[in-house]
């Protein structure tokens, strides 16, 4: 059920279901998230049933400020003091130590947490509606099926789920692809998940470099959104430099094929066979925020394959980059 999120009422009806414990779907600056109140764990089972989820990858904590963050948190550690700081309300989750009894299954059952500040205003009205009702934080995945592409505007959420499920509507997604997610459990910290913020950001709030992420890392926490095949479509998904892209465009074509690139515009729209071509934004930022709503929007039109162009070198593309090698990964032998 769509419901306006500038309307004070649908937001005190999604307030009132989230504090006895139902599922509702809100905006943020990132993409669309499917929340439960954090602090009942029988609301949260909720969502991973909905999903399809395994109970054990964890989920995010939505709070509405560094106080709300505090009741989760077993402490908060200077790193995560400087973040939070630097980036809240914003595209940016803290990994820190939980609060023992407090969110373990929005946990996954680890002794940590992640925590995030949304900038959205309709995100932040209804944790704020939420809160007057006694919820904490709101544990948050995006509001998708487990695996598949996130969802960036409010009926791509509705497309997903049974129609019942309360969607505020807040327009698309500024951002469009998830928070950046630091590890401030340990003794330095590691970018687990990038995002639109570059590393060199996150090493001037903290006043000191990352530590190294290290793939298979035994001691590093859990995080949403890290498995090697994530933010898939029903498509199959193929990721190439730009040579290989031409070379491929050049040779024999599937049927139902789709192109996302940025430079092979002439071979995509050259004849021969119909393709259905996406101009890449130049920037990365750009891509960003509609990377999401292409793929839905390819996959929607029918294709059987999307060949996309990989994005360059850069670190402002990594948060970019990460989610086509996790969308491609879906389909490697």
């Amino acid at each position: 059920m769509l419901l306006d999120g500038q309307d004070p009422q649908a937001l005190a009806q999604a307030a009132a279901a989230l504090a006895a414990g139902e599922l509702v779907a809100f905006p943020t600056e990132t993409v669309y998230g499917l929340g439960a109140r954090a602090d009942v764990d029988t609301a949260v089972a909720k969502i991973f049933a909905a999903k399809g989820r395994p109970a054990d990858h964890p989920l995010i904590v939505h709070v509405l400020d560094a106080a709300d963050a505090a009741q989760f948190a077993l402490a908060l550690p200077p790193t995560a003091q400087r973040l939070m700081a630097a980036f809240w309300p914003g595209p940016l989750t803290v990994i820190v130590k939980r609060q023992p009894g407090m969110a373990a299954a929005a946990a996954g059952g680890q002794d940590s947490i992640g925590l995030r500040c949304p900038a959205h205003p309709v995100a932040r009205a209804l944790l704020a509606a939420a809160r007057e009702r006694g919820v904490a934080g709101v544990a948050a995945p995006s509001a998708n099926r487990f695996g598949r592409v996130s969802p960036t505007q409010a009926q791509h959420v509705a497309d997903e789920f049974e129609p019942g499920l309360l969607v505020l509507d807040g327009g698309d997604c500024e951002v469009g692809i998830e928070s950046s997610i630091v590890d401030c459990s340990r003794e330095r910290p590691v970018l687990l998940r990038p995002g639109v913020l570059t590393p060199q950001q996150i090493e001037a709030a903290l006043g000191e470099p990352l530590a190294p992420a290290h793939q298979g890392d035994p001691a590093a926490p859990r995080a949403s959104g890290t498995l090697v095949a994530h933010y898939a479509p029903r498509a199959v998904v193929r990721l190439m430099s730009s040579p290989a892209l031409a070379q491929a465009l050049a040779g024999e074509r599937p049927q139902g094929l789709a192109v996302y690139s940025r430079v092979a515009s002439a071979e995509a729209a050259s004849t021969g066979s119909a393709i259905l071509w996406r101009q890449m934004p130049a920037e990365a930022k750009a891509t960003a925020h509609e990377l999401f709503a292409v793929l839905r929007e390819l996959d929607g039109a029918g294709a059987s394959q999307i060949w996309i162009e990989a994005p360059p070198a850069d670190v402002a593309w990594d948060g970019v980059r990460d989610r086509l090698s996790r969308a491609a990964a879906a389909f490697e032998a």
